[in-house]
């Protein structure tokens, strides 16, 4: 036979209670870091890696491009200037 005692009750609601508030203010507190870590990075534009890979492999052909120009109007400037 169980005897209801209203301060075992009692305690046990309060308990359920306090459990219950906590795992909601858990919840919430997660929640609230996670929308002002988007918040905070959200305003940062970052580019993929496939991005990054992409445009440094187009600035090592515009480099190499560049280069042979640039030996081109060399050589171009030498001719011009034996001619005259």
């Amino acid at each position: 036979m169980q005897s209801q005692n209203p301060r075992i009750a009692d305690f046990v609601k309060l308990a359920n209670s306090a459990a219950g508030t906590f795992a909601g203010m858990t919840r919430e507190a997660r929640d609230t870091a996670r929308e002002r870590l988007k918040e905070t990075f959200g305003g940062f534009d970052y580019v993929s890696r496939e991005e990054f890979d992409a445009v440094k492999e187009m600035a090592a052909k515009a480099r190499e491009e560049n280069e042979k120009l640039s030996e081109r109007l060399a050589a171009l400037e030498a001719n011009l200037n034996a001619a005259g």
